[in-house]
Protein backbone atom coordinates (compact mmCIF):
# COMPACT_ATOMS: atom_id res chain seq x y z
CA UNK A 1 0.00 0.00 0.00
CA UNK A 2 3.21 2.34 -0.34
CA UNK A 3 2.29 6.02 -1.54
CA UNK A 4 4.15 8.78 -2.98
CA UNK A 5 5.19 11.11 -0.60
CA UNK A 6 2.74 14.39 0.04
CA UNK A 7 4.31 17.37 -1.47
CA UNK A 8 6.13 20.14 1.20
CA UNK A 9 4.89 23.09 -0.78
CA UNK A 10 4.04 24.96 2.52
CA UNK A 11 0.00 26.49 2.34
CA UNK A 12 -1.01 30.06 3.47
CA UNK A 13 -2.24 29.89 7.03
CA UNK A 14 -5.80 29.55 8.30
CA UNK A 15 -7.55 29.45 10.93
CA UNK A 16 -10.97 27.65 9.31
CA UNK A 17 -10.23 24.18 9.24
CA UNK A 18 -11.94 22.36 6.16
CA UNK A 19 -15.69 21.48 7.10
CA UNK A 20 -15.66 17.11 7.43
CA UNK A 21 -18.05 15.41 5.30
CA UNK A 22 -15.59 12.43 5.62
CA UNK A 23 -13.83 11.22 8.51
CA UNK A 24 -10.52 9.72 7.87
CA UNK A 25 -10.17 9.12 11.82
CA UNK A 26 -13.86 7.53 12.05
CA UNK A 27 -12.85 3.48 12.13
CA UNK A 28 -14.46 1.90 9.56
CA UNK A 29 -14.39 -2.34 9.48
CA UNK A 30 -12.93 -3.75 6.85
CA UNK A 31 -16.48 -6.01 6.63
CA UNK A 32 -18.65 -3.14 6.74
CA UNK A 33 -16.59 -0.43 4.35
CA UNK A 34 -18.08 2.50 6.12
CA UNK A 35 -16.64 6.01 4.30
CA UNK A 36 -18.20 9.87 4.02
CA UNK A 37 -16.44 12.35 1.90
CA UNK A 38 -14.88 16.16 2.85
CA UNK A 39 -13.58 18.96 0.79
CA UNK A 40 -9.99 20.11 1.24
CA UNK A 41 -8.83 23.56 1.31
CA UNK A 42 -4.35 23.84 0.95
CA UNK A 43 -2.06 21.24 2.48
CA UNK A 44 0.37 21.57 5.27
CA UNK A 45 3.59 22.12 5.31
CA UNK A 46 6.53 20.66 6.23
CA UNK A 47 8.10 21.81 10.02
CA UNK A 48 11.74 22.03 7.81
CA UNK A 49 10.64 25.06 5.72
CA UNK A 50 9.40 28.10 6.40
CA UNK A 51 7.32 30.03 5.21
CA UNK A 52 7.30 31.88 1.78
CA UNK A 53 7.46 35.71 1.97
CA UNK A 54 3.97 36.04 0.56
CA UNK A 55 2.52 33.59 3.17
CA UNK A 56 0.65 35.62 6.07
CA UNK A 57 2.62 35.96 9.19
CA UNK A 58 1.75 33.59 12.15
CA UNK A 59 -0.73 34.77 14.41
CA UNK A 60 -2.22 37.33 11.88
CA UNK A 61 -4.97 35.24 10.33
CA UNK A 62 -8.40 35.23 9.89
CA UNK A 63 -11.15 32.74 9.82
CA UNK A 64 -13.68 31.10 12.03
CA UNK A 65 -12.86 28.68 15.16
CA UNK A 66 -13.82 25.40 13.54
CA UNK A 67 -13.11 22.32 15.99
CA UNK A 68 -10.70 19.81 13.88
CA UNK A 69 -10.96 16.54 12.70
CA UNK A 70 -9.60 14.77 15.52
CA UNK A 71 -10.00 17.94 17.84
CA UNK A 72 -12.26 18.18 21.05
CA UNK A 73 -15.53 18.65 19.10
CA UNK A 74 -16.87 20.58 22.10
CA UNK A 75 -16.76 17.61 24.13
CA UNK A 76 -14.13 16.43 23.50
CA UNK A 77 -10.54 16.76 25.37
CA UNK A 78 -10.85 19.23 28.66
CA UNK A 79 -7.83 21.07 30.22
CA UNK A 80 -5.68 18.83 31.80
CA UNK A 81 -7.42 15.69 31.64
CA UNK A 82 -7.55 12.88 28.93
CA UNK A 83 -10.84 12.53 27.24
CA UNK A 84 -13.14 9.52 27.75
CA UNK A 85 -13.48 7.22 24.55
CA UNK A 86 -17.00 5.46 24.29
CA UNK A 87 -17.81 2.07 26.29
CA UNK A 88 -19.38 0.26 23.82
CA UNK A 89 -19.61 0.93 19.73
CA UNK A 90 -23.36 0.62 19.90
CA UNK A 91 -26.09 -0.39 17.46
CA UNK A 92 -28.82 -1.17 19.13
CA UNK A 93 -29.65 -4.18 21.77
CA UNK A 94 -26.82 -5.61 23.74
CA UNK A 95 -26.35 -9.30 23.85
CA UNK A 96 -23.81 -10.21 25.29
CA UNK A 97 -20.24 -10.49 24.76
CA UNK A 98 -18.61 -13.76 23.58
CA UNK A 99 -15.03 -14.06 23.02
CA UNK A 100 -15.14 -10.41 24.43
CA UNK A 101 -17.13 -9.12 20.99
CA UNK A 102 -19.75 -7.14 21.86
CA UNK A 103 -23.07 -8.30 20.00
CA UNK A 104 -26.22 -6.05 19.12
CA UNK A 105 -29.61 -6.40 18.16
CA UNK A 106 -30.60 -3.74 15.33
CA UNK A 107 -33.88 -2.35 15.81
CA UNK A 108 -34.17 -3.68 11.78
CA UNK A 109 -34.17 -7.17 13.84
CA UNK A 110 -37.68 -6.81 14.89
CA UNK A 111 -39.07 -5.98 11.51
CA UNK A 112 -37.65 -8.98 10.03
CA UNK A 113 -38.51 -11.33 12.96
CA UNK A 114 -41.70 -10.35 12.31
CA UNK A 115 -42.11 -10.66 8.90
CA UNK A 116 -40.18 -14.35 9.26
CA UNK A 117 -42.79 -15.48 11.95
CA UNK A 118 -46.02 -14.06 9.66
CA UNK A 119 -44.45 -15.88 6.58
CA UNK A 120 -43.45 -19.00 8.28
CA UNK A 121 -47.00 -19.09 10.30
CA UNK A 122 -49.01 -19.01 7.18
CA UNK A 123 -46.75 -22.12 5.96
CA UNK A 124 -47.64 -23.78 9.31
CA UNK A 125 -51.54 -23.07 8.56
CA UNK A 126 -51.02 -25.33 5.58
CA UNK A 127 -48.74 -27.94 6.73
CA UNK A 128 -49.98 -28.01 10.57
CA UNK A 129 -53.33 -26.83 10.77
CA UNK A 130 -54.38 -28.10 13.63
CA UNK A 131 -52.14 -25.86 15.49
CA UNK A 132 -54.17 -22.80 15.15
CA UNK A 133 -53.02 -19.38 16.34
CA UNK A 134 -50.01 -21.49 18.24
CA UNK A 135 -48.35 -21.53 15.00
CA UNK A 136 -47.16 -17.88 14.95
CA UNK A 137 -45.24 -18.61 18.30
CA UNK A 138 -43.91 -21.81 16.43
CA UNK A 139 -43.24 -19.17 13.81
CA UNK A 140 -41.56 -17.12 16.11
CA UNK A 141 -39.19 -19.58 17.80
CA UNK A 142 -38.15 -20.63 13.83
CA UNK A 143 -37.09 -16.79 13.79
CA UNK A 144 -34.65 -16.87 16.79
CA UNK A 145 -33.04 -19.95 16.01
CA UNK A 146 -32.44 -18.84 12.18
CA UNK A 147 -30.67 -15.54 13.86
CA UNK A 148 -28.84 -17.84 16.27
CA UNK A 149 -27.72 -19.75 12.99
CA UNK A 150 -27.08 -16.64 11.56
CA UNK A 151 -24.65 -15.38 14.64
CA UNK A 152 -22.91 -18.83 14.69
CA UNK A 153 -22.06 -17.49 10.72
CA UNK A 154 -20.61 -14.17 12.28
CA UNK A 155 -19.00 -15.65 15.49
CA UNK A 156 -17.13 -17.52 12.88
CA UNK A 157 -15.55 -14.82 11.22
CA UNK A 158 -15.23 -12.78 14.44
CA UNK A 159 -13.07 -16.11 15.90
CA UNK A 160 -10.94 -16.33 12.46
CA UNK A 161 -10.16 -12.49 12.78
CA UNK A 162 -9.09 -12.95 16.29
CA UNK A 163 -6.70 -15.59 15.77
CA UNK A 164 -5.04 -13.68 13.05
CA UNK A 165 -4.95 -10.88 15.87
CA UNK A 166 -7.58 -8.49 13.51
CA UNK A 167 -9.48 -6.41 16.49
CA UNK A 168 -13.68 -6.81 15.91
CA UNK A 169 -15.32 -3.88 16.90
CA UNK A 170 -18.64 -5.75 16.91
CA UNK A 171 -21.34 -8.23 15.82
CA UNK A 172 -24.29 -6.36 14.79
CA UNK A 173 -27.62 -8.51 13.83
CA UNK A 174 -29.68 -6.56 11.52
CA UNK A 175 -32.72 -6.78 8.78
CA UNK A 176 -30.84 -8.96 5.89
CA UNK A 177 -28.59 -11.22 8.41
CA UNK A 178 -25.13 -10.10 10.48
CA UNK A 179 -22.06 -8.56 9.81
CA UNK A 180 -18.99 -8.55 12.01
CA UNK A 181 -17.23 -5.58 12.03
CA UNK A 182 -13.29 -6.48 11.82
CA UNK A 183 -11.19 -3.50 12.29
CA UNK A 184 -8.23 -4.45 10.02
CA UNK A 185 -7.69 -5.64 6.76
CA UNK A 186 -6.31 -9.79 7.01
CA UNK A 187 -2.14 -9.01 6.17
CA UNK A 188 -2.37 -11.98 3.56
CA UNK A 189 -4.46 -13.18 1.04
CA UNK A 190 -4.88 -16.55 2.44
CA UNK A 191 -6.23 -14.95 5.12
CA UNK A 192 -8.25 -13.03 3.66
CA UNK A 193 -9.82 -16.61 2.16
CA UNK A 194 -9.76 -18.06 5.29
CA UNK A 195 -11.30 -15.09 6.87
CA UNK A 196 -14.19 -15.31 4.49
CA UNK A 197 -14.75 -18.69 3.90
CA UNK A 198 -15.17 -19.58 7.77
CA UNK A 199 -18.77 -18.17 7.59
CA UNK A 200 -20.64 -20.10 5.37
CA UNK A 201 -18.41 -23.03 6.20
CA UNK A 202 -20.36 -22.96 9.40
CA UNK A 203 -23.63 -22.32 7.65
CA UNK A 204 -22.88 -25.55 5.99
CA UNK A 205 -21.97 -27.16 9.04
CA UNK A 206 -25.36 -26.08 10.71
CA UNK A 207 -27.41 -27.26 7.84
CA UNK A 208 -26.07 -30.57 7.98
CA UNK A 209 -26.38 -31.20 11.62
CA UNK A 210 -30.42 -29.88 11.58
CA UNK A 211 -30.04 -32.34 8.50
CA UNK A 212 -29.18 -35.37 10.55
CA UNK A 213 -31.23 -33.87 13.54
CA UNK A 214 -34.37 -34.46 11.10
CA UNK A 215 -33.65 -37.91 10.40
CA UNK A 216 -35.24 -39.52 13.97
CA UNK A 217 -37.73 -37.03 13.71
CA UNK A 218 -41.25 -37.61 12.19
CA UNK A 219 -41.48 -35.30 9.13
CA UNK A 220 -45.50 -33.95 9.97
CA UNK A 221 -44.44 -32.93 13.51
CA UNK A 222 -43.47 -29.36 14.92
CA UNK A 223 -39.68 -30.53 15.59
CA UNK A 224 -39.53 -31.77 12.08
CA UNK A 225 -40.79 -29.07 10.09
CA UNK A 226 -38.40 -26.51 12.10
CA UNK A 227 -35.60 -28.94 11.70
CA UNK A 228 -35.95 -28.84 7.93
CA UNK A 229 -36.73 -25.39 7.76
CA UNK A 230 -33.59 -24.20 9.70
CA UNK A 231 -31.54 -26.97 7.45
CA UNK A 232 -32.48 -25.16 4.09
CA UNK A 233 -32.57 -21.39 5.62
CA UNK A 234 -29.00 -22.37 6.75
CA UNK A 235 -28.36 -23.32 3.42
CA UNK A 236 -29.71 -20.54 1.47
CA UNK A 237 -27.49 -18.75 3.61
CA UNK A 238 -24.33 -20.52 3.06
CA UNK A 239 -25.12 -20.71 -1.03
CA UNK A 240 -26.19 -16.94 -0.74
CA UNK A 241 -22.69 -15.76 0.62
CA UNK A 242 -20.69 -18.12 -1.34
CA UNK A 243 -21.84 -15.83 -4.29
CA UNK A 244 -18.59 -14.16 -5.43
CA UNK A 245 -19.06 -10.49 -5.27
CA UNK A 246 -18.39 -8.39 -2.64
CA UNK A 247 -19.26 -7.27 -0.08
CA UNK A 248 -20.58 -10.82 0.63
CA UNK A 249 -18.02 -13.74 1.62
CA UNK A 250 -17.64 -15.16 -1.83
CA UNK A 251 -16.75 -11.98 -3.04
CA UNK A 252 -13.81 -11.44 -0.31
CA UNK A 253 -12.71 -15.01 -1.69
CA UNK A 254 -12.77 -13.75 -5.34
CA UNK A 255 -10.85 -10.86 -3.48
CA UNK A 256 -8.72 -13.02 -1.99
CA UNK A 257 -7.67 -15.10 -5.22
CA UNK A 258 -7.08 -12.09 -7.35
CA UNK A 259 -5.06 -10.18 -4.66
CA UNK A 260 -2.59 -13.81 -4.95
CA UNK A 261 -2.61 -14.03 -8.33
CA UNK A 262 -1.90 -10.38 -8.72
CA UNK A 263 0.03 -9.16 -5.87
CA UNK A 264 -2.11 -6.34 -5.28
CA UNK A 265 -5.21 -6.20 -2.91
CA UNK A 266 -6.44 -3.18 -4.95
CA UNK A 267 -6.88 -5.30 -7.91
CA UNK A 268 -9.06 -8.14 -5.79
CA UNK A 269 -11.12 -5.30 -4.48
CA UNK A 270 -11.62 -4.22 -7.60
CA UNK A 271 -12.70 -7.70 -9.59
CA UNK A 272 -14.72 -8.09 -6.69
CA UNK A 273 -16.49 -5.37 -6.31
CA UNK A 274 -17.56 -5.21 -9.97
CA UNK A 275 -18.57 -8.54 -9.90
CA UNK A 276 -20.83 -7.46 -6.66
CA UNK A 277 -22.25 -4.95 -8.86
CA UNK A 278 -23.04 -7.75 -12.14
CA UNK A 279 -24.53 -9.56 -8.99
CA UNK A 280 -26.70 -6.81 -7.81
CA UNK A 281 -27.98 -6.44 -11.50
CA UNK A 282 -28.65 -10.03 -12.26
CA UNK A 283 -30.38 -9.96 -8.71
CA UNK A 284 -32.53 -7.33 -9.44
CA UNK A 285 -33.12 -8.62 -12.52
CA UNK A 286 -33.26 -11.98 -12.47
CA UNK A 287 -34.83 -12.85 -9.25
CA UNK A 288 -38.18 -11.93 -9.72
CA UNK A 289 -38.22 -13.69 -13.23
CA UNK A 290 -36.98 -16.89 -11.84
CA UNK A 291 -39.72 -16.86 -8.95
CA UNK A 292 -42.64 -16.17 -11.25
CA UNK A 293 -40.97 -18.96 -14.11
CA UNK A 294 -43.40 -21.75 -14.56
CA UNK A 295 -40.20 -23.98 -14.35
CA UNK A 296 -40.17 -23.21 -10.82
CA UNK A 297 -44.09 -24.14 -10.58
CA UNK A 298 -45.93 -20.17 -10.67
CA UNK A 299 -48.94 -20.56 -12.04
CA UNK A 300 -49.72 -18.19 -15.38
CA UNK A 301 -52.21 -16.60 -13.17
CA UNK A 302 -50.20 -15.58 -10.36
CA UNK A 303 -48.14 -12.95 -12.39
CA UNK A 304 -48.97 -9.72 -11.02
CA UNK A 305 -49.99 -11.05 -7.77
CA UNK A 306 -49.20 -9.81 -4.64
CA UNK A 307 -46.37 -12.23 -4.83
CA UNK A 308 -44.69 -10.87 -7.87
CA UNK A 309 -44.33 -6.89 -5.93
CA UNK A 310 -43.29 -8.89 -2.86
CA UNK A 311 -40.56 -10.76 -5.06
CA UNK A 312 -39.97 -7.66 -6.78
CA UNK A 313 -39.54 -5.54 -3.73
CA UNK A 314 -37.18 -8.44 -1.62
CA UNK A 315 -34.86 -8.26 -5.67
CA UNK A 316 -34.42 -4.33 -5.00
CA UNK A 317 -33.72 -4.69 -1.71
CA UNK A 318 -31.00 -7.16 -1.74
CA UNK A 319 -29.70 -5.74 -5.02
CA UNK A 320 -29.55 -1.95 -3.49
CA UNK A 321 -27.82 -3.72 -0.49
CA UNK A 322 -24.79 -5.88 -2.73
CA UNK A 323 -24.64 -2.98 -4.94
CA UNK A 324 -23.73 -0.51 -2.13
CA UNK A 325 -21.83 -3.08 -0.22
CA UNK A 326 -19.55 -3.17 -3.57
CA UNK A 327 -19.37 0.56 -3.79
CA UNK A 328 -18.37 0.95 -0.43
CA UNK A 329 -15.44 -1.76 -0.63
CA UNK A 330 -14.42 -0.05 -3.50
CA UNK A 331 -13.92 3.45 -1.33
CA UNK A 332 -12.57 1.54 1.49
CA UNK A 333 -9.78 0.02 -0.19
CA UNK A 334 -8.40 3.13 -1.56
CA UNK A 335 -8.53 4.72 1.77
CA UNK A 336 -6.48 2.09 3.01
CA UNK A 337 -4.23 2.41 -0.08
CA UNK A 338 -3.43 6.03 0.66
CA UNK A 339 -3.33 5.80 4.59
CA UNK A 340 0.48 5.59 4.73
CA UNK A 341 0.60 8.77 2.84
CA UNK A 342 0.21 10.23 6.51
CA UNK A 343 3.43 10.52 8.15
CA UNK A 344 3.49 12.79 11.26
CA UNK A 345 6.85 13.90 10.11
CA UNK A 346 6.10 15.26 6.86
CA UNK A 347 2.54 16.78 8.31
CA UNK A 348 4.10 18.40 11.71
CA UNK A 349 4.43 22.13 11.40
CA UNK A 350 7.86 23.66 13.13
CA UNK A 351 7.23 25.11 16.46
CA UNK A 352 8.90 27.87 18.81
CA UNK A 353 9.12 27.18 22.76
CA UNK A 354 8.24 29.99 24.62
CA UNK A 355 8.03 30.17 28.37
CA UNK A 356 4.97 30.64 30.07
CA UNK A 357 4.88 34.50 31.06
CA UNK A 358 6.10 35.26 26.92
CA UNK A 359 3.69 37.98 25.42
CA UNK A 360 1.59 36.59 22.42
CA UNK A 361 3.33 39.43 20.34
CA UNK A 362 6.36 38.26 20.98
CA UNK A 363 5.99 34.76 20.83
CA UNK A 364 4.48 35.19 17.43
CA UNK A 365 7.68 37.43 16.55
CA UNK A 366 9.90 34.67 16.98
CA UNK A 367 7.73 32.39 15.05
CA UNK A 368 8.07 34.63 11.85
CA UNK A 369 11.55 34.91 12.09
CA UNK A 370 12.37 31.75 11.83
CA UNK A 371 9.15 30.51 9.50
CA UNK A 372 7.57 28.97 12.57
CA UNK A 373 3.85 27.87 12.41
CA UNK A 374 3.16 26.54 16.48
CA UNK A 375 3.72 27.68 19.77
CA UNK A 376 5.18 25.08 22.34
CA UNK A 377 4.66 26.21 25.62
CA UNK A 378 7.66 25.32 28.10
CA UNK A 379 9.20 25.97 31.54
CA UNK A 380 12.68 26.83 32.82
CA UNK A 381 14.24 23.36 32.05
CA UNK A 382 12.84 23.45 28.36
CA UNK A 383 10.24 21.20 29.33
CA UNK A 384 6.72 21.17 27.16
CA UNK A 385 3.77 21.94 29.16
CA UNK A 386 1.23 22.81 26.59
CA UNK A 387 0.39 23.60 23.29
CA UNK A 388 -0.99 27.22 22.25
CA UNK A 389 -4.45 26.96 20.33
CA UNK A 390 -4.36 28.51 16.77
CA UNK A 391 -7.89 29.33 17.12
CA UNK A 392 -7.39 31.00 20.59
CA UNK A 393 -4.73 33.42 18.90
CA UNK A 394 -7.03 34.15 16.20
CA UNK A 395 -9.30 34.89 18.78
CA UNK A 396 -7.28 37.87 20.28
CA UNK A 397 -7.08 41.36 18.68
CA UNK A 398 -3.80 42.25 17.40
CA UNK A 399 -3.66 45.06 19.71
CA UNK A 400 -3.95 43.21 22.80
CA UNK A 401 -1.25 40.46 22.18
CA UNK A 402 1.79 42.54 24.17
CA UNK A 403 -0.15 42.09 27.28
CA UNK A 404 -1.71 38.87 26.62
CA UNK A 405 0.68 35.71 27.75
CA UNK A 406 1.01 32.44 25.79
CA UNK A 407 0.18 30.80 29.09
CA UNK A 408 -3.49 31.68 28.71
CA UNK A 409 -4.30 30.62 25.67
CA UNK A 410 -2.63 26.89 26.35
CA UNK A 411 -4.17 23.95 26.25
CA UNK A 412 -1.97 21.60 28.61
CA UNK A 413 -0.44 18.56 27.52
CA UNK A 414 -1.62 15.23 28.23
CA UNK A 415 -0.26 11.48 27.57
CA UNK A 416 -2.23 11.13 24.24
CA UNK A 417 -1.51 14.41 23.01
CA UNK A 418 2.35 13.25 22.80
CA UNK A 419 2.54 11.49 19.27
CA UNK A 420 6.07 10.21 17.53
CA UNK A 421 7.15 11.64 14.80
CA UNK A 422 7.64 8.04 13.19
CA UNK A 423 4.09 7.30 13.53
CA UNK A 424 2.67 7.07 9.83
CA UNK A 425 -0.63 5.61 8.48
CA UNK A 426 -3.46 3.99 10.46
CA UNK A 427 -1.15 3.62 13.86
CA UNK A 428 -1.22 7.39 13.27
CA UNK A 429 -5.03 7.89 12.98
CA UNK A 430 -5.49 5.22 15.89
CA UNK A 431 -3.35 7.89 17.99
CA UNK A 432 -5.11 11.01 17.17
CA UNK A 433 -8.36 8.97 17.38
CA UNK A 434 -7.56 8.32 21.29
CA UNK A 435 -6.74 11.70 22.47
CA UNK A 436 -9.52 13.99 20.18
CA UNK A 437 -7.62 17.27 20.00
CA UNK A 438 -6.78 20.01 17.42
CA UNK A 439 -3.34 20.02 17.52
CA UNK A 440 -0.47 17.55 18.96
CA UNK A 441 3.13 18.11 20.21
CA UNK A 442 5.28 15.39 17.69
CA UNK A 443 8.34 14.26 19.32
CA UNK A 444 11.66 12.22 18.58
CA UNK A 445 12.12 8.49 20.14
CA UNK A 446 14.52 10.65 22.36
CA UNK A 447 11.74 12.92 23.91
CA UNK A 448 13.11 15.68 21.74
CA UNK A 449 10.64 18.04 20.66
CA UNK A 450 10.21 17.98 16.91
CA UNK A 451 7.09 20.50 16.56
CA UNK A 452 2.98 20.43 16.57
CA UNK A 453 0.85 17.98 14.78
CA UNK A 454 -2.42 19.83 13.38
CA UNK A 455 -5.61 17.71 12.80
CA UNK A 456 -6.36 20.57 10.32
CA UNK A 457 -3.38 19.39 8.15
CA UNK A 458 -4.06 15.57 8.72
CA UNK A 459 -7.72 16.12 7.55
CA UNK A 460 -6.17 18.16 4.48
CA UNK A 461 -3.14 15.31 3.39
CA UNK A 462 -6.22 13.54 3.74
CA UNK A 463 -7.89 14.67 1.28
CA UNK A 464 -5.22 15.09 -0.98
CA UNK A 465 -4.38 11.71 -0.84
CA UNK A 466 -7.51 10.36 -1.26
CA UNK A 467 -7.98 12.78 -4.65
CA UNK A 468 -4.91 11.30 -6.16
CA UNK A 469 -5.90 7.88 -8.71
CA UNK A 470 -5.11 4.64 -6.65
Amino acid sequence: MAKPEPEATPAPETAAHPEPARDPLAKAPASTERTEEIAAHGEPSQPSEPSEPSEPAYGQIQGQDHDALTGARRTGTTKGRPPRRPKDPGGGLLMGRPFGVPVYVAPSWFLVAALITWVFGGQLDRVLPELGAARYLVSLFFAVAFYASVLVHELAHTVAALRFKLPVRRIQLQFFGGVSEIEKEAETPGREFVLAFVGPLLSLVLSGLFYLATLPVEPGTVPGVLLAGLMISNLIVAAFNLLPGLPLDGGRMLRAVVWKITGRAMSGTVAAAWVGRALAVSVLVGLPLLTQSETLGAAPENVGSMDTITDALLAAILAAIIWTGAGNSLRMARLREHLPELRARSLTRRAVPVETTTPLSEALRRANDVGARALVVVDADGEPLSLVREAAIVGVPEHRRPWVAVSGLAQDLTDGMRVSAELAGEDLLDVLRASPATEYLVVEDSGEIYGVLSAADVERAFVKAMARPS
